[in-house]
């Protein structure tokens, strides 16, 4: 038995946020953005709509187009940087505003990996037979931990979710492999200091402005051109295959150079690799989700194909997983 993909969603805040915009805020310009990150515009929330507001729309979809009742579902996955709550997962928020009331669920905190750390992790639930529909969805408020005063980091994220409804399978369609990787002591170079154990909010803490993402662009860039590249590869060989046997490489939209140094790993043509960073920006646990949803709908998955995904993020994480595509 396989965990399926079985439908796709994603959702995108209304308001966006363009290079000019920054332009006006940091000491940056369109050219400089694009040039070095492939971004040219980025989705905010509004006033007072959060994590589980855009998680809710994603599982109201995926129920929507699978035609299931919310009390069919079995567990819900929510992977996120940014909880509404950091008691509360995100995840019983979204099982309660969309009454998913036979449903168990809690988040999972894997940075930009996220999403393929919760869709692993919800397949080998499937894959248990003791539950049979689940709800996965990666979605990230970064406007709500972004420091607008810091052009390296309000350059690059946005923010957007998107998700998948997971059912069993019993023929070649599902997930059928996956790599998966944490290294601690890549901590220092990526995370928001403040308002955890290790540093309770105080004044003093707000004043230093700690409650924002801190990043060291050069380790961060070199680890991941390098180890997204790899897992690419080294899943590829896991399971003797090449390029060419794939459909389509949808990997974490963080960096645009980043991208074309992975599909350059696997051999991969340019129209083999989805990219859509140039419209969300990096969505952080929600670029592989909201790409798959846009590969989905534009046709660009057909029932058979092979896709490949792959992911690094703070912590650090990394990873990559290889669908036999249904008829999501």
């Amino acid at each position: 038995m396989r965990a399926k993909i079985t439908a796709t969603a994603r959702y995108l805040p209304e308001r966006i946020l363009t290079n000019f915009d920054l332009e006006k805020m940091v000491d940056t310009n369109d050219e400089w953005i694009r040039s070095r990150t492939g971004i040219e515009t980025r989705h905010l929330v509004k006033e007072g709509e959060a994590t589980s507001d855009m998680g809710t729309q994603i599982a109201l979809e995926l129920l929507e187009k699978s035609g299931k009742d919310p009390e069919e579902i079995d567990l819900i996955l929510v992977a996120t940087s940014t909880p509404d709550y950091l008691v509360c997962s995100t995840a019983a928020l979204t099982q309660d505003k969309i009454g998913a009331k036979n449903a168990w669920g809690f988040d999972i905190a894997a940075a930009c990996s996220g999403f393929i750390f919760a869709l692993e992790t919800a397949s080998k639930f499937i894959e248990s037979g003791r539950y049979k529909n689940a709800i996965v969805i990666g979605a990230d408020t970064m406007s709500s931990i972004i420091d607008y005063t810091d052009r390296d980091t309000c350059v690059i994220f946005g923010d957007g979710g998107g998700g998948v409804l997971l059912e069993s399978s019993d023929d070649d369609v599902g997930i059928l492999d996956s790599i998966l990787y944490t290294d601690g002591s890549g901590s220092r170079y990526l995370n928001v200091p403040a308002g955890g154990s290790a540093h309770p909010t105080s004044k003093d803490t707000v004043d230093k402005r700690m409650h924002f993402v801190h990043q060291d662009g050069k380790p961060i860039f070199k680890f991941a051109v390098k180890n997204m590249a790899d897992v690419s590869k080294q899943i590829l060989d896991q399971n003797k295959l090449t390029g060419d046997d794939l459909k389509l490489f949808i990997p974490h939209q963080a960096n645009r150079r980043i991208i074309d140094a992975a599909a350059k790993r696997c051999g991969l043509p340019e129209d083999k690799v989805f990219i859509n960073i140039h419209k969300y920006g990096n969505t952080t646990a929600g670029t592989i989700p909201i790409a798959l949803n846009e590969a989905a709908e534009s046709g660009r998955l057909e029932h058979g194909d092979l896709l490949l995904l792959a992911a690094f993020g703070g912590g650090f994480t990394w990873g990559s997983m290889l669908i036999r595509w249904g008829d999501a």
